[in-house]
């Protein structure tokens, strides 16, 4: 992925325990800028004055904001993967709609409880690399749910991949809800349940 995209737009990895400090203080550092101040708020020399280090070692990790906003964005979707992974352990023998709106509910609550990753994955992405990140996260979710529910005895079709669109008309609705209100609200949240099962619904198997 790195080496199709500008290396700009990419956070380079501490190697070592005390860089690995730094590099985390520069990211919670931001996450306090775009909190107060949302995108337009945030800089390097903002973030240099916040954080107390040189501009030059940011841009020691970060060679631009993007490759910041990007690796923030990185970490939020992994931390939502890895989420919804762990709670499809405990939905084995539970319905298929149930599933899908047991899903969708921790999903709401994790944009409710994470003000950046709301803003930058309901937001929409600032570039290439958070485009593909976002792109990839979903598409890995959407197999999440194909797995779930072929548990179930139901095969979604491949082609076009019914799961990958399943997840993203979920997450359509949770973002008209974020830019009209700021949050993920219960009627949204609700709406995104109702569409991603009215969809899924054609595919279902027939007891």
């Amino acid at each position: 992925m790195e080496g199709s995209l500008d290396s700009r737009l990419i956070a380079r990895q501490p190697q070592q325990e005390r860089s690995r400090l730094r590099f985390e203080k520069m990211l919670d550092g931001a996450r306090e800028l775009l909190i107060e101040g949302g995108l337009n708020g945030f800089s390097i020399p903002a973030l240099a004055e916040r954080v107390g280090y040189s501009r030059a070692s940011i841009y020691q990790f970060f060679p631009t904001p993007y490759a910041l906003i990007n690796e923030l964005m990185r970490s939020e979707l992994a931390e939502l993967e890895s989420l919804l992974e762990g709670e499809a352990e405990h939905l084995l023998g539970v319905p298929w709609q149930d599933t899908i709106a047991h899903i969708v509910t921790v999903a709401g609550d994790f944009h409710n409880a994470h003000p950046v990753g709301r803003m930058l994955i309901l937001g929409g992405p600032v570039s290439d690399e958070g485009h593909l990140a976002q792109s990839l996260t979903i598409q890995h979710l959407g197999r999440l749910a194909r797995d779930l529910l072929a548990n179930r005895g139901f095969r979604l079709p491949e082609e076009p991949d019914v799961a990958v669109l399943a997840v993203d008309i979920g997450t359509t609705c949770m973002r008209l809800s974020f830019h009209k209100h700021g949050t993920v609200t219960p009627a949204y949240r609700d709406e995104a349940m109702r569409a991603m099962i009215t969809y899924l619904l054609q595919y279902a198997p027939q007891s």
